[in-house]
Formats: C-alpha cells, structure tokens, sequence
C-alpha cells in the first residue's frame, strides 16, 4: 500500500528479514577479523572513532551510507556486498 506521496506504508527489510545496518555490522566485523585489523587501526583508515567501529559492528548504530562506505572501502570490499543477506542453506 502506498501513502499519497508514493512511499510505501510497510518497510520491507530484505529478503532474510535482517535489516541492513546488522548485516553490514557483521561484515564489517568478519573483513576486520580476516584482515587481523583492529577496531582502532579501522577507525583511523576510514576517519571515524574507534568506539563508533563497535556500535556498528554490533548493529547498535544507524549508520549513514556515507560512514559506511568509507568503512567498505577502509576493508577493501564493494559496499553492495556488505549489505547483501547471505545465501539460504542449501538442504541438500
């Protein structure tokens, strides 16, 4: 349904039902570990404050599409795929 202006009345998050700040947290949070980064040494390459890397990681924080990608782009990945849901399990 949409409101008069063209704005849907229900926000559908994504296909998993994960909103996408928690997704891009935990991204974060896994590129950071893979690439043995620290919280801090994070912040410092994308310009933000070490505790701030935290809230994000951790979902806590709405984060704005330009902080997010400075942090994609500070872990060298493509920001569409930080937000991407992951893929369903295969039952087989």
């Amino acid at each position: 349904m949409l409101q008069p202006c063209g704005v849907p009345t229900t926000y559908t998050k994504n296909e998993s039902g994960t909103p996408a700040r928690i997704l891009f947290g935990a991204a974060l949070r896994r590129a950071r570990l893979e690439l043995k980064m620290s919280q801090e040494e994070l912040a410092f390459r994308a310009g933000l404050n070490r505790t701030y890397i935290g809230h994000v990681e951790r979902g806590e924080k709405n984060i704005s599409i330009g902080n997010m990608e400075h942090l994609a782009h500070a872990v060298g990945m493509p920001l569409w795929q930080m937000i991407r849901p992951p893929e369903p399990a295969d039952g087989s």
